[in-house]
């Protein structure tokens, strides 16, 4: 795999445990999107005390980690570092400086959640409104839990402390042992996206980094600031901090190491395992080892409906198995056929006799 090396004045770097440890409470509250087992994530919540335990499942499920925050943040950035500069801000301001970046305030959702905190009340319209904003057009919740989400925003001050309080309980249960696990792993990923930053182009680098996914032009054309990720492997995320720059966290967890601590079996395997085990999917990677398609263009040709073909395409994408290109607002998809190679392989290495000696 050769290219033309990335040219170092379109990419910096960024490292921080407290990115991860922000991921890991979506990832813990939404286990199924990110392929991690529902009961294992369901025991370390339970380890949160109840009172903090259900301000999170309030909370996480409407709020995304707050990257452009943790990027804001001086070094180490580590969870402790994080933690402080939280306590810091006062508590009424704190979700405001975590979860409303600059040049969002003006959209819809923040809107709301900016005047249910000034009026310390919300009316139905202020849920019809949160449940239709474009910034959450992807939730799917109950009237039910955006009630309980806009009963805590009517106390802003309340709630920072609450939140912080619960973050700080989250540490103490899980991840501060989670975050020594963890620390090396991404400081190997950082070093393999540098060395392969001298070998490739800058879409190849992301291609290869995000195991997939084909940026559109919008992004490769900004100032890039890639940190690894650990728990959303192989998914990125990615979040424009200006006009100029946007930040992107690549997955780094080694396709051999399971996401869940002490688990024999790396995940990597038993996604793509799981994912070719069923007849649809099968279907849809002999269609996409033969040319690009859309979800709408595979829908048709398998006469599913298009939300079952998009389910589908998420498993594959989340097990590697898919190269995605965006293109505008479409999705456009391929095999990706190294991938299949790869899994085969790691099967192979996995019930080899050889690795079986130290356990």
């Amino acid at each position: 795999m050769t290219s033309k090396p990335t040219s170092a004045a379109k990419i910096t770097w960024d490292f921080g445990t407290a990115y991860e440890f922000f991921i890991s409470l979506n990832v813990l509250h939404d286990p199924e999107f990110h392929g991690v087992r529902a009961s294992w994530a369901a025991g370390v919540r339970s380890r949160i005390p109840a009172v903090e335990r259900k301000l999170l499942e309030d909370v996480i499920p409407f709020t995304g980690p707050p990257l452009a925050w943790i990027y804001s943040l001086p070094e180490p950035k580590d969870t402790l570092s994080a933690l402080f500069s939280l306590r810091q801000i006062p508590a009424a301001e704190r979700l405001k400086q975590l979860f409303f970046p600059e040049g969002d305030s003006e959209e819809e959702y923040f809107k709301v959640l900016d005047r249910v905190a000034q009026k310390s009340s919300w009316e139905q319209a202020d849920l019809q409104a949160i449940r239709k904003s474009g910034k959450k057009e992807k939730m799917k919740h109950s009237d039910e839990s955006i009630a309980r989400f806009l009963d805590l925003w009517v106390n802003p001050a309340q709630l920072g402390e609450s939140y912080l309080a619960a973050l700080q309980a989250y540490q103490q249960v899980f991840f501060e042992e989670e975050e020594r696990r963890v620390a090396p792993v991404l400081k190997a990923g950082l070093e393999r996206a540098q060395a392969l930053a001298t070998q490739l182009d800058i879409p190849d680098l992301l291609t290869e980094l995000s195991q997939g996914v084909q940026f559109n032009q919008g992004i490769l054309e900004k100032q890039l600031i890639l940190a690894p990720a650990y728990w959303t492997t192989p998914l990125v995320l990615y979040r424009e901090l200006d006009q100029a720059r946007v930040l992107i966290l690549f997955g780094a967890r080694p396709a051999t190491m399971s996401d869940i601590p002490g688990e024999l079996v790396p995940d990597d395997l038993l996604r793509k395992l799981k994912a070719l085990a069923d007849p649809t999917r099968l279907k849809i990677l002999r269609y996409l080892s033969a040319e690009e398609l859309m979800p709408s263009e595979l829908a048709r040709r398998l006469h599913l409906r298009a939300p079952t073909v998009t389910h589908h395409l998420s498993e594959l994408r989340l097990a590697g198995l898919v190269n995605l290109r965006l293109q505008g607002q479409e999705k456009r998809y391929t095999a990706r056929k190294e991938a299949l190679s790869a899994a085969f392989d790691g099967l192979r290495d996995f019930l080899s006799p050889a690795n079986q000696k130290d356990e």
